[in-house]
């Protein structure tokens, strides 16, 4: 299927032309906006789901202004928890919390659910954890609650534009 016949998100759809790639966006009746639901439609494990999470920084050196805050994009397996003060660490940033969904849609121009790990209306601050290397191949939104696409998660991540990242929130 071409991507001008994709179900994937019309903005979606015109990043994957622009960046020459080409992947199978699968479609579900279900919603596949979670990582357990988007891994029981595809058959695959969870932690081969991709979270595209979407961060505020506050007080990131030589970012937007002092005390300014900035979102930031943590690329997760589905299977893990981002730790906030490993991210606020990685950055520098003198405060990191959760984006709300009006931050989130207007950022990547997605809803929550459905947000794909490049092809956003804004260029974002990408972070991706290391734990999505364990994988041959990840599966991750394709700009709807009901579309995913597969990829090699060294290409996601050369993709995304991420830098490669330690930001799992460890389980005692």
């Amino acid at each position: 299927m071409s991507t001008s016949e994709s179900p994937a998100h019309p903005r979606f759809a015109e990043a994957l032309r622009a960046l020459g790639l080409e992947v199978d966006v699968r479609r579900f009746p279900d919603a596949t906006r979670t990582a357990a639901q988007a891994a029981a439609a595809i058959g695959c494990d969870v932690a081969e789901i991709v979270k595209s999470l979407v961060f505020v920084a506050r007080g990131i050196p030589g970012a937007v202004g002092p005390g300014e805050s900035e979102p930031v994009l943590v690329l997760m397996d589905g299977s893990s928890r981002v730790d906030l003060e490993l991210v606020r660490r990685v950055l520098g940033a003198t405060e990191v919390g959760r984006a709300d969904a009006d931050l989130v849609r207007e950022t990547t121009g997605y809803a929550i659910g459905g947000v794909p790990p490049f092809g956003h209306r804004t260029r974002t601050r990408v972070l991706a954890d290391r734990g999505l290397l364990a994988h041959a191949v990840v599966w991750a939104a394709a700009g709807t609650p009901h579309t995913v696409f597969p990829l090699a998660p060294a290409s996601l991540i050369a993709h995304a534009g991420a830098v490669l990242v330690d930001v799992r929130e460890r389980v005692a």
